[in-house]
């Protein structure tokens, strides 16, 4: 049995295991990185956030690679490619009734789940990826408008506000 809905800061952090900064910040160059090359990586990550269940195979990071690629793609407007992680509704013993994704893998059944949970509150649209081409970090965008476009104003924004500055000045 899945794991219950889990909160959408830990689709952020999966989302975040592909860190694609290439910037250079108090002389410290961010370099591409991966954090899901391996079964052992995937599994310590589902472990590290309670989501672990059956052992974790190679071709499960191959899934939980392309379920990661998709709702990147999803976040930055592109037509994901979510077909493989098709959903459906399923009765509980309350016999109640909860989406449920079928992934082959238990973490990433729960993290599916929350996506579509997410999506129909309406707070999916509030998990963005930063708009700087250096950066896409992912980010939830606590502005009270949901306008927010930077996953930190303070370096990514500010990096865009003076590259504008500069090239205004020219």
């Amino acid at each position: 049995m899945n794991a219950p809905v889990v909160d959408l800061e830990v689709v952020e952090q999966f989302l975040n295991t592909l860190d694609e900064r290439t910037f250079s910040r108090h002389g410290e160059q961010h370099l591409r990185r991966d954090a899901l090359t391996s079964p052992e990586d995937l599994s310590a990550w589902l472990d590290d956030r309670d989501l672990a269940g059956d052992p974790v195979r190679p071709a499960d990071v191959t899934t939980a690679r392309a379920l990661r690629s998709a709702l990147r793609e999803a976040l930055l407007g592109s037509e994901p490619a979510l077909d493989r992680f098709p959903l459906r509704l399923v009765a509980d013993p309350s016999g109640s009734l909860r989406v449920a994704a079928q992934t082959g893998v238990d973490g990433l059944d729960t993290l599916v789940e929350t996506v579509a949970v997410s999506v129909a509150s309406g707070r999916w649209s509030r998990l963005k990826l930063c708009a700087s081409e250096d950066c896409r970090w992912a980010f939830y965008d606590t502005s009270r408008n949901g306008g927010g476009r930077w996953c930190s104003m303070e370096v990514c924004g500010n990096r865009h506000k003076t590259r504008t500055y500069r090239r205004a000045r020219g």
